[in-house]
């Protein structure tokens, strides 16, 4: 029986290969889709997953809020570890990571400034489950100046020599140390990476007891099962214990009287599993993904298979009168219904098997291309999972009785009687079924269009908008305190080029990564207002080589010497102090990390400018006169800058030949803080695409049929006098009132859709009417040309042989 159900199948696909192949096209694309989009889904699931105790470990973050300003902060201070673990019994364990750069470390000859350093307590490796390939990870960072290296570091210094014992040189740290273990690496899927572990011990910063600085990110062990919630609930108690004290010696005033003002600050536990898809913290480790993203695309691996699969239904079932006869046959002949459903749902999943196997070669040949598109590193290796291959036989067997399902059933139950006698139609609920299912594609595929459309206006909104400063010919050199006492030399040298227009050196920039520095502060007319700021350390070159304009004021100058405690503010800052803007000389107060009050006094206003992603608006933010180079900041002139760069490097190893010569463009690292909007937007144009694909194999196949269930009807027309204008117009002019409904239909969602993204922006566009409306012009253009093509074709036939009686 099924091996007769299978010749018919194969000789039935055969019989129908245009639409066989159209069908199989079309299931394979959006099962190429859906299957992308998994493996992309799956690994933005698994991120620090691979932890054994992954279920049962919390980040520690603080949150809080000043006179309005939010903060949102991913590291905490120095003592909170030890103290939660002494107060609650149920901290089982707690552990922190101070992140240290890139510093130049040294062994013999060999001298690098590659690896990503990490500080971190002792028993890091018993709560993060990285194994190591050398040493006791109970013991390796126990003592102070002791490091544990990825087997890459480890192979560059030392070769194939036991690294164990093995002494390197921190030139930053001006010390050195001993390698106590090797790990293989740090798994991709996780929220940090780095290549050397330093004992945390070796820092005197690490016993700090104060609660006024952040820079530790902590991580606690809870029992399994364990709600963190809980104890998330006890936090205020200890924050009020030991912050209190050192916020009324800071400021004069009570954690009470603090909170009674508006104001908050307060510790909170994050899941593990969360951080990379739900984190809105400042200061993360790394930059994360986005869960809605994740929805986003999910969804859309949902809306292709469907597409997919009703471009099967309406195939089928359009093309049922084909069938018809042979139903009847059958029937007469003896077979039940539910044979008949059996022998359709086997064909199906005979196609989409044929389909799958068509699907995995196009995500194995378009996955590099996907890759790039996302920034990932994902994998399709049927051989390498042993699940994977059972999981994608019973992926394409549930798609194909998906698939099947109503046209089976559909076609078995036609009445033998009539359609022997040539009485079968298809019926006016199969036609409002098939018509559902095409306004169902053409809405999906629209709704992509308007969003890839939108996505992309945001997009050159951000790129094109004034953002108060210039960042256009701006180089920055990001690690100018490796010139130490050579920095004001190498920047007078630079000033010499008459390419260069002006050079500061500070590390402080409005794009990209950039130093942090929050800010209490309090001012002379209302010493019990607190303010929480920005603070910017730059030279006196800064303003004027990044284009920053000031309101009122002056800059900072070296001529004043009491320019070392002046300070500039925005105008925000200025607005939320209750100042006008022209009102100069007034007095501010904050307390530095011992507690000792320092006053400053206001020299100037410059006009806002953008130094937060747009997704933020304009905060408060307060300048300070400092020399310390963090980074090199050079304003050129528009014209040879490929040659500027040879020089500056020229010019660079004079000062540090050993540490190599890196640079970056302003407006590089501008767009570089909306690279997750980029991805998304690139990786919308590509799914719409094969959306609207996809979408008009189908409406091509449903054209197909039309003309060839109304061919003598064409021939009747042509004989009276019809044109082929005539003809299209009528075989099209039912799909396109479709395409129209899908339109309206799709138009309300996707203003809906983008108008929920847009909010995550300050600053955006406007959700225009044109927008939609070119949209719709656009898949009216698809359907009718789709359409056209096979409606062409049957009107030009020749009526004579349409009429024929065969």
């Amino acid at each position: 029986m099924l091996q007769n159900y299978l010749k018919i199948a194969l000789r039935n696909l055969w019989r129908n290969k245009a639409f066989s192949a159209i069908n199989i096209l079309g299931l394979a694309i959006g099962m190429a889709t859906c299957l992308m989009i998994m493996l992309f889904v799956q690994n933005e699931l698994s991120y620090d997953r691979y932890n054994e105790k992954a279920d049962h470990i919390v980040r520690v973050v603080f949150r809080g809020s000043i006179q309005g300003q939010k903060i949102k902060e991913a590291n905490v201070m120095p003592p909170v570890a030890q103290t939660l673990q002494t107060e609650y019994p149920e901290v089982q364990a707690a552990t922190r990571i101070q992140e240290s750069g890139t510093p130049r470390i040294s062994y013999g000859d060999k001298s690098f400034k590659e690896g990503k350093v990490a500080m971190v307590d002792s028993n890091f490796f018993q709560v993060f489950t990285i194994p190591l390939l050398q040493g006791d990870p109970k013991t390796a960072l126990v003592q102070p100046y002791t490091v544990v290296l990825s087997k890459a570091m480890a192979q560059k210094y030392f070769g194939a020599a036991n690294p164990v014992g093995k002494v390197l040189t921190f030139k930053e740290w001006n010390h050195s140390c001993k390698v106590t273990g090797v790990f293989d690496k740090v798994p991709a899927n996780s929220h940090f990476h780095f290549d050397v572990f330093a004992s945390l011990s070796s820092m005197p910063d690490a016993k700090s007891s104060s609660w006024m600085t952040s820079n530790y990110f902590t991580y606690l062990v809870l029992p399994a099962g364990y709600d963190y919630k809980v104890l998330e609930a006890k936090l205020p108690q200890v924050v009020e214990k030991y912050l209190g004290p050192q916020l009324h010696q800071a400021l004069g005033m009570s954690f009470t009287q603090f909170r009674q003002k508006g104001n908050d600050l307060g510790l909170y536990l994050q899941p593990l599993t969360d951080i990379h898809l739900r984190s809105d913290f400042t200061g993360n480790l790394e930059a994360g993904g986005d869960v809605r993203y994740v929805y986003i695309l999910g969804s859309i691996a949902v809306f292709m298979l469907l597409i997919a699969c009703i471009n099967f239904m309406n195939l089928s079932t359009a093309g049922a009168s084909k069938r018809a006869r042979e139903v009847g046959v059958r029937k007469v002949l003896g077979s039940l219904q539910g044979q008949l459903v059996g022998q359709f749902l086997l064909e199906s999943i005979l196609l989409t098997l044929v389909a799958l196997l068509l699907a995995v070669v196009l995500v194995t040949m378009a996955l590099p291309v996907f890759n790039d598109l996302a920034q990932k590193q994902l994998t399709f290796d049927l051989l390498a999972t042993w699940w994977l291959l059972p999981s994608l036989a019973l992926f394409g067997v549930l798609v194909g009785l998906l698939a099947g399902s109503y046209p089976a059933f559909f076609l078995s139950s036609f009445q033998p009687v009539a359609v022997l006698k040539g009485k079968f139609t298809s019926g006016k609920g199969s036609l409002g079924l098939r018509s559902g299912l095409v306004v169902f594609q053409f809405c999906i595929s629209i709704i992509l269009m308007v969003c890839t459309l939108v996505v992309y206006q945001q997009l050159e909104y951000i790129q094109n908008k004034k953002l108060g400063y210039d960042k256009d010919h701006v180089l920055v050199l990001p690690e100018a305190w490796l010139l130490g006492k050579h920095a004001e030399t190498f920047r007078q040298q630079l000033l010499q080029d008459p390419r260069v227009v002006s050079v500061s050196t500070s590390g402080y920039l409005p794009a990209g990564p950039s130093y942090s520095n929050n800010f209490l502060l309090s001012t002379d007319d209302n010493p019990t207002q607190l303010l929480k700021v920005l603070r910017y350390e730059v030279d006196p070159q800064y303003i004027p080589t990044l284009g920053i304009q000031v309101a009122v004021g002056r800059n900072f100058s070296r001529r004043y010497s009491t320019d070392s405690t002046a300070v500039i503010l925005n105008e925000t800052a200025a607005k939320t102090f209750g100042w006008n803007k022209n009102d100069l000389g007034h007095t501010l107060s904050s307390s530095d990390n011992q507690g000792r009050k320092v006053t400053y006094h206001v020299i100037g206003v410059v006009k806002d400018f953008h130094f937060k992603s747009l997704h933020e608006p304009i905060s408060p933010l307060i300048m300070t006169l400092s020399t310390t180079a963090g980074a090199v900041i050079v304003k050129a002139k528009g014209a040879d800058l490929a040659n500027l760069v040879t020089s500056l490097k020229e010019q660079w190893n004079k000062f540090s030949a050993e540490d190599s010569f890196s640079y970056s463009f302003l407006d590089e690292r501008f767009m570089q803080t909306y690279e997750a909007e980029r991805r998304l937007g690139r990786i919308l144009y590509l799914f719409a695409g094969l959306t609207v694909l996809v979408a008009c194999l189908g409406l091509f196949g449903l054209a197909t049929f039309t003309a060839e269930q109304r061919t003598k009807e064409i021939g009747i027309r042509k004989v009276l006098g019809a044109s082929i204008p005539n003809i299209v117009s009528l075989l099209s002019k039912d799909f396109l009132k479709l395409v129209i409904i899908a339109n309206v239909v799709a138009w309300p969602l996707a203003w809906w859709a983008m108008h929920r993204w847009l909010q995550d922006f300050a600053y955006r566009v406007s959700l225009s009417w044109w927008v939609f409306a070119l949209v719709g012009v656009v898949a009216v253009l698809i359907a009718l040309i789709t359409v056209s093509a096979q409606a062409v074709r049957a009107a030009a036939s020749n009526p004579i042989k349409n009429l024929r009686v065969n």
